[in-house]
């Protein structure tokens, strides 16, 4: 047996580093080459007089300031969510909550305005009820309410989840010596709550802040008008109907440098511990001693379901006729089929690339002894955070718009782009479980001589087969949802389902548009609950591992 496992495939030690090293090394010389392209095209422009003109400091200065509130408005609803959260475990609608947090990191942003519009537009829910309380309020979606209204909705629930599995990690001992002594409210908070929370708030301000700083779709719905242009809209407007590549390509230095210096800080004070949520949560007892803090958790978490649930509502219920088998939907339909083609046909193998990229980055990170080799796999895992994807799309638009010549190789492009844009979220979902192999199964397969693929196929593949299909899931799911990179390199008349969502919301087509919102959604909860039916390995070391270990009763 040992014999014929070290003649396995793929069982050279190199086979674990050199793929992934080899593979970062190529996407990192991409994207440099991208940006060299960018510099080349940004060097035939006069830097002094664009930086001087009211149009660049307008641009500059709402971009900034839109995502700096959308900052302090997300962590301000983020932290008591989370805290209700993790002190109040008997909310009967705590998983909804906590399903309806894990949905904002996949729900495109496309379908998730149409629904804030059919909530709190013009002819919304909430606004017909507002006008009813408040007669000649002047709420208008449209312009810095809205976008700090979707930005909020996209981002607090990520924030609430990263700082809810901060709190979760809090000792068990330390959370029942704060219950036996009666601390609660400031006190508790103070003693117990933000010692945890301290320490993982600037990796999650970082990624609100780039997450809004680089936001593309809510701006181009929902901006209404050139006074709230931000630096991404500027971007596409330059390349796509002014064709002036250069201030295009100075907007894209000026975002690469602002999003790089800040993770550049980031990573430099080591606060990427906890950038993004983890799935996995420990189980505490609640700490409520009293019954009016037990009512405004209650009263609080109810809010904000209903704040999150609202605009997926409206898509249902504005959809559902829409899409209805009858005569007049067979347009709608003529219109979808093509149309989901196109979005599978880009969403599938960024997807797995997606995965594929993780994997071999995973591999190459954990077995590389030497430290400059584990450096190229890791920084790969986090590019699209350092460079945003519009960035890296001018610069690969500016590098290759001359051989550009059909939809195919633009549809190419989009995919390799929104695969690098998944393998951060990719990465800690697979993070977990390849780490939580235990030390004996590892050892009884260097005792068998178990090697390349035979290691990864008896010993690996069991443990990962069921988080690859979510890892995949998600790799899919946010490539679908892609409107920023498809705008950019795809083609009016070969719409994807974004494209001509936005295309039916731009021409106030509302009822197509929801039809169009709802297809979208439906897809997408097709795909993760195909995906989720991946069995998973069930022996006794597997279950053990994938639960968090309780902790002594003396401790």
């Amino acid at each position: 047996m040992p014999t014929h496992a070290r003649a396995a495939p793929f069982s050279h030690p190199g086979w674990q580093i050199w793929p992934g090293l080899l593979l970062g090394t190529g996407l990192l010389l991409l994207v440099a080459l991208g940006l060299l392209s960018i510099l080349q095209e940004a060097g035939e422009l006069d830097p002094g007089r664009t930086l001087a003109s009211s149009y660049f400091q307008s641009v500059v200065r709402f971009t900034l300031w839109q995502a700096f509130l959308s900052v302090l408005l997300s962590l301000a609803l983020a932290l008591p969510v989370a805290t209700a959260l993790a002190r109040y475990r008997s909310f009967p609608g705590r998983t909804l909550i906590l399903r309806l947090m894990e949905l904002s990191l996949v729900l495109p942003t496309i379908v998730a305005v149409s629904g804030i519009i059919a909530v709190f537009g013009r002819q919304g829910w909430f606004t017909g009820l507002l006008n009813i309380w408040l007669p000649g309020n002047g709420w208008n979606l449209y312009g810095l309410n809205g976008i700090l209204l979707a930005h909020v909705f996209f981002n607090a629930p990520l924030a609430a989840r990263i700082l809810l599995q901060a709190l979760d990690s809090i000792p068990a001992p330390r959370m029942r010596t704060a219950s036996q002594l009666g601390l609660g409210g400031w006190w508790l908070w103070r003693a117990v709550h933000w010692p945890a929370i301290k320490p993982v708030l600037p990796g999650v301000a970082a990624l609100v802040f780039t997450l809004c700083f680089t936001s593309f779709a809510i701006i181009m719905t929902l901006g209404g008008g050139p006074g709230t242009t931000t630096l991404e809209v500027a971007i596409y407007q330059a390349l796509r109907f002014e064709f002036d590549f250069a201030r295009a390509a100075l907007f894209a230095i000026l975002q690469l440098l602002i999003c790089g210096s800040l993770w550049w800080l980031v990573f430099r004070k080591r606060l990427d511990t906890a950038v993004l949520p983890n799935r996995r949560l420990s189980r505490q007892v609640p700490l409520f001693a009293r019954r009016w803090q037990g009512f405004s958790a209650s009263l609080l978490l109810a809010i904000f379901t209903a704040f999150l649930v609202a605009p997926l509502l409206a898509i249902i219920l504005r959809g559902l006729p829409a899409l209805w088998p009858t005569a007049d939907a067979t347009s709608i339909y003529q219109q979808l089929l093509p149309a989901t083609a196109r979005s599978l046909l880009i969403a599938l193998p960024a997807g797995l690339g997606s995965v594929v990229v993780a994997l071999l980055t995973l591999a190459a990170t954990n077995r590389a002894r030497l430290r400059w080799l584990a450096i190229v796999p890791a920084v790969t895992g986090y590019l699209p955070l350092i460079v945003p994807p519009l960035v890296l799309g001018t610069g690969l638009f500016i590098l290759l718009r001359p051989q550009l010549g059909n939809t195919m190789q633009g549809w190419f492009l989009v995919a390799l782009i929104n695969g690098l844009m998944a393998v951060p979220f990719v990465l800690q979902i697979l993070r977990g479980p390849l780490a939580s192999l235990d030390a004996g199964s590892l050892k009884q397969a260097d005792q068998l001589g178990l090697l390349g693929w035979y290691r990864w196929r008896w010993l690996y593949w069991p443990h990962l087969r069921r988080p690859v299909a979510l890892a995949l899931a998600y790799g899919v799911a946010l490539s679908l949802g892609d409107f920023g990179v498809i705008a950019l390199f795809g083609s009016p008349g070969k719409p994807t389902l974004p494209v001509l969502l936005y295309q039916q919301l731009g021409s106030y087509r509302l009822a197509e548009a929801a039809g169009t919102g709802l297809w979208l959604l439906g897809l997408l909860v097709l795909i993760f609950v195909s995906l989720s039916r991946v069995p998973g390995v069930k022996s006794r070391t597997t279950s053990a591992a994938s639960q968090p270990l309780p902790e002594p009763e003396h401790a």
